[in-house]
C-alpha cells in the first residue's frame, strides 16, 4: 500500500514541477528583486527600532505636519481630477473635435516626462513672473513655493489615473441606453445621475484612489516648487530625504514605514475597488 501511495504522488509532483516553467521563474526572480527584497529589507530595517523608538520617530511634530500637508493636498489633487479627469474622458469619448488625438496624447504626459522637469516647468510657469504666475500676482496669489503649488504638482502627475481609467468604461457604454431613457421622459440630468454614472463609479473610485496614491508618493516635481518649509509646504517623501542626507536613518525608516503601511492599504483599496468593477461588469 505505502509503494502504490508513493508511486501515485510522484507523477502528481512531476506535473507541479512542469508547470514551473521558465516564465514563472523569471516572474517570480524579478518581482522578489525589484518589489519584495526592498520592501522587505525597509520592514527589517524598521523592526530593529524599538516600538517606543519607532512610535516616537514617526510621530515627531514635523513628521506629522508632514502627513497631514501630503494626505491632506494628495486628497485635494485627487478630487479635482476625480471630477475633471472624468469630465476629459467624457469629451475624449463622446465629441469629435479638431486635434482631439493630440489632446488624448496629451493625457500620458506626466507618464513620460521627468518629475524633475516638471517641477521646474511649473515653477517657471506659475512663478510671479510666468505665464500663469503673472496673471495671479495681482491678485494675490502665490504658486510657486507655497503649499498651493505643492497641490498644482500633484494635480499634474496624477492626471492620467482618473482618464484612463473612465474613459474604457465609457467607450463600452451602450448609447441606446441614453436614448431610451429619453424617449421614456428622463431628463438629461437624470439620465446622467441614475443611467450613465452609476456603471462608471467602480473606475472613478479606481482611477481616483490611484491618482492619491501617486500624488502621495510624488518627490521630483514637489521639491522643486515647494519651499520645503517644515510646517508650511513640507511633505512626507522630502522629509525622509532630508532626514538621510543628516545620516538619521532611522527617522528615515520609521518615516518610510508609516508611508509604505499606507501605500499597502491604498493598494489594498484598488484591488478590491478593481474586483468590484469586475463583478459589476459581470
Amino acid at each position: 500500500m505505502t509503494v502504490s501511495n508513493s508511486q501515485s504522488t510522484f507523477p502528481l509532483a512531476l506535473q507541479k514541477l512542469k508547470r514551473f516553467s521558465l516564465p514563472w521563474g523569471i516572474t517570480i526572480t524579478y518581482l522578489s528583486v525589484v518589489l519584495l527584497l526592498p520592501v522587505a529589507a525597509l520592514m527589517l530595517r524598521a523592526a530593529t527600532l524599538s516600538p517606543g523608538e519607532f512610535w516616537r520617530l514617526a510621530t515627531a511634530p514635523v513628521a506629522l505636519s508632514t502627513y497631514t500637508i501630503t494626505f491632506g493636498t494628495a486628497f485635494l489633487a485627487a478630487a479635482i481630477n476625480c471630477v475633471a479627469g472624468t469630465a476629459t474622458a467624457w469629451v475624449l469619448v463622446r465629441y469629435d473635435f479638431p486635434f482631439k488625438r493630440v489632446l488624448d496624447a496629451v493625457i500620458d504626459l506626466p507618464f513620460a516626462l521627468p518629475t524633475a522637469v516638471a517641477g521646474i516647468t511649473l515653477a517657471t510657469v506659475y512663478s510671479e513672473h510666468g505665464w500663469i504666475g503673472s496673471f495671479l500676482s495681482p491678485l494675490g496669489v502665490r504658486v510657486s513655493f507655497t503649499r498651493l503649488g505643492v497641490a498644482v504638482a500633484m494635480v499634474f502627475i496624477s492626471v492620467p489615473f482618473v482618464v484612463r481609467s473612465v474613459q474604457p468604461v465609457l467607450q463600452e457604454l451602450d448609447y441606446t441606453i441614453e436614448e431610451a431613457a429619453w424617449s421614456l421622459g428622463a431628463s438629461r440630468w437624470e439620465t446622467c445621475w441614475r443611467v450613465v454614472l452609476p456603471p462608471l463609479i467602480p473606475a472613478i473610485l479606481t482611477g481616483t484612489t490611484q491618482a492619491f496614491a501617486r500624488a502621495v508618493g510624488e518627490y521630483g516635481s514637489v521639491v522643486l516648487i515647494a519651499a520645503n518649509i517644515p510646517y508650511q509646504d513640507l511633505i512626507a517623501p522630502i522629509l525622509v530625504f532630508q532626514r538621510l542626507e543628516q545620516n538619521d536613518i532611522a527617522g528615515a525608516t520609521a518615516i518610510g514605514t508609516v508611508l509604505l503601511l499606507i501605500s499597502l492599504v491604498l493598494l489594498l483599496m484598488v484591488n478590491l475597488l478593481q474586483a468590484w468593477r469586475q463583478s459589476y461588469d459581470g
